[in-house]
């Protein structure tokens, strides 16, 4: 009996041997995060939801302060305006917290945090202090939404089947650009970027 026969008819070790063609390796998985990118991945998650929520909580614990100030700001339909940034920050941030449809929670947080990027950076020259709360927050919502929150959370125990590709989270950050930029331009209207102090600014 030859050695080939005594590997059985089957075996991909014969079968590469007798054709000369190397063996095809199996398919790959998405691998899953070890435990330090996972417990990375929770402490970026609990800093920025913790962020996000507590500025939702403070806008929705007193909203008609709330409203009454975006109103006073000049923004036009501020009890919209309002509801919006506190729904996006307040459910945004439960979302990072425990990790559950992560890239939609970063994404409604990073649209909130480029509003407010906005309003700190018009009232002087944009160079003055472009990096404030709301960038660092938007920062790290944009990488969550990219890199997920880890084994750690609600999607990586219970919603495993659920995945995100690079193009769905790459349309995720296009989609909270171009919903913060229509809410700014619909319902503010003024530019926020100036390379110099614009007028009024000292006397504010």
């Amino acid at each position: 009996m030859s050695e080939n026969s005594t590997q059985g008819p089957h075996s991909t070790v014969g079968l590469a041997a007798t054709t000369g063609h190397p063996e095809a390796a199996p398919p790959r998985s998405h691998a899953a995060p070890d435990a330090g990118t996972s417990l990375a991945l929770l402490i970026l998650r609990l800093g920025v939801g913790a962020a996000a929520l507590q500025a939702g909580l403070i806008k929705a614990f007193d909203f008609s302060a709330t409203t009454g100030f975006m109103a006073q700001g000049g923004w036009r339909l501020p009890t919209f305006a309002a509801f919006m940034v506190t729904a996006s920050e307040t459910l945004g941030g439960i979302g990072m917290l425990v990790g559950a449809l992560t890239p939609l929670a970063a994404c409604s947080v990073l649209g909130a945090m480029l509003c407010a990027w906005a309003v700190n950076v018009s009232g002087a020259a944009f160079w003055s202090a472009p990096f404030n709360v709301p960038f660092l927050i938007g920062i790290g919502a944009a990488a969550l939404l990219f890199a997920g929150a880890g084994a750690y959370s609600v999607d990586g125990r219970a919603l495993t089947r659920l995945t995100w590709s690079l193009r769905v989270s790459a349309g995720l950050l296009a989609l909270a650009f171009v919903v913060a930029i229509l809410t700014w331009v619909a319902l503010y209207g003024v530019n926020p970027i100036h390379f110099t102090a614009p007028p009024g600014a000292a006397a504010q």
